[in-house]
């Protein structure tokens, strides 16, 4: 402990946050661990589970190894195969409806975190029934806490994105507001997580640049998040919030991620035989997972959610077979350059470091430069791999700003996390600064 306080980002106040809590799933990875599906459900007591697959994965090699481990073990399984990429919330009730009926012990989820999400809402909606908007973060919804344990959950990745395996969080769009919230909770938190990289291999170039985005920018979120000690200390152990901000835990994971991100993501996207970067990237999105479902996200993710809630025409590459819609990754990395020139000048040292990561020069560079040089950073990269030039490619104007911020500013439960207080003339500015960049 002495050592950690002598981190200057990690400095204690007088009335403020001197703990952290670490809440993990218990994480399986490797090459071929998804065969041995039907053994860990055994292990978890399940006999009926009801397995969330979307219906491209469950006709992959993939499904088909899932669910004959399953078959093997004798599980009892329900297949739910309408899950939707990018899920609303009348897609959740839909699969909450399935659960409701289904009589099951305990959970599986095989795809991207759209699936995983899923399965989270169908778990928790049919152990602790409650009003749709009831458990939904404010202020968009009640933000009732969940009053205890959900059912067994073993979440299986397909992609090397979201990190949903190891977070507590459930994302969905809600229609109606033309906004994406979502629910986090502890108890959302899969008991299992079965990362299977060879699951990765068949993926599309695209999808991996979206997802892979999605990972490290994560990690730089944790990392350059605003510090624990920055919090005022809870009269409860209870009322401790989920994203605590960064901590020495979550630091090693966002660390590590952000070096295995810019190391393999270009050689991952341009080669499906490229099982090193692919395997790397994996783990990479585990890692991420880990560090923020504790440390929290912050602007980034915050402005994504009215970039996605606001287009449903948008095709990226490697989702032309989806309806039209921004993926999570795009519209969180379209965001990030911009995002982390911002909240440089409070953490100059941090978003330094991060650069060096990534796989940039710092020799030289002054701290008024941190923010530019991670920006270049993240920008060389995009451009390496076929990300859009900024939000205009997708359609947005300046006219478009007002909704935007409007969007940004009910994500109070991640702007809160940022290392610089984030006003609506601020968003503003991130949004225009985030149109184009380059």
């Amino acid at each position: 402990m002495a050592d950690m306080q002598k981190h200057t980002y990690y400095t204690p106040r007088t009335g403020g946050e001197t703990v952290f809590g670490v809440n993990a799933s218990t994480l399986k990875f490797g090459a071929g661990c998804l065969d041995e599906l039907g053994g860990d459900a055994l292990a978890l007591g399940l006999k009926r589970v009801g397995f969330f697959v979307d219906p491209r994965v469950r006709a992959t090699d993939p499904g088909a190894r899932a669910i004959e481990s399953l078959r093997q073990a004798g599980i009892d399984t329900a297949v739910y195969d309408h899950c939707k990429v990018e899920p609303t919330n009348h897609s959740f009730m839909e699969a909450i409806d399935f659960a409701r009926d289904g009589n099951f012990d305990g959970f599986i989820s095989l795809g991207g975190g759209s699936v995983m999400d899923t399965a989270k809402a169908a778990n928790l909606y049919t152990t602790h029934p409650a009003g749709f908007l009831d458990y939904v973060n404010a202020p968009i919804g009640g933000g009732v806490p969940i009053p205890g344990p959900v059912k067994p959950h073993i979440a299986c990745p397909t992609t090397s994105g979201t990190g949903s395996e190891m977070t507590g969080a459930a994302i969905f769009d809600l229609v109606e507001q033309q906004v994406k919230t979502g629910i986090s909770n502890k108890f959302l938190k899969p008991t299992l997580a079965v990362v299977d990289p060879s699951t990765t291999y068949s993926l599309p170039g695209g999808v991996v640049a979206s997802t892979g985005f999605d990972v490290f920018t994560h990690a730089i979120e944790s990392y350059t998040a605003r510090p624990f000690t920055s919090y005022d200390r809870p009269d409860s152990p209870k009322t401790r919030p989920v994203y605590q901000g960064a901590n020495p835990w979550s630091d090693i994971g966002a660390m590590q991620a952000i070096r295995l991100g810019g190391k393999y993501i270009v050689r991952g996207v341009r080669s499906a035989d490229d099982h090193e970067a692919r395997d790397a990237l994996m783990f990479a999105s585990a890692l991420a997972g880990l560090a923020f479902g504790n440390a929290g996200v912050h602007i980034p993710h915050a402005m994504s959610y009215s970039v996605a809630g606001l287009n449903h025409s948008f095709v990226a590459t490697g989702y032309e077979d989806d309806n039209p819609m921004v993926p999570h990754g795009i519209s969180v990395v379209l965001n990030a350059p911009a995002a982390f020139r911002f909240t440089a000048p409070v953490a100059p040292e941090r978003h330094l470091e991060v650069a060096a990561a990534l796989g940039a020069d710092t020799s030289g560079v002054g701290e008024d430069a941190a923010g530019a040089l991670l920006a270049d950073t993240l920008i060389a990269m995009m451009k390496a791999t076929g990300i859009p030039n900024g939000l205009a490619d997708l359609g947005y104007g300046e006219g478009d700003i007002p909704a935007l911020v409007k969007g940004a500013q009910q994500q109070q439960r991640l702007l809160v996390v940022s290392p610089r207080p984030v006003e609506t003339a601020d968003l503003e500015g991130l949004y225009r600064d985030a149109l184009r960049y380059w």
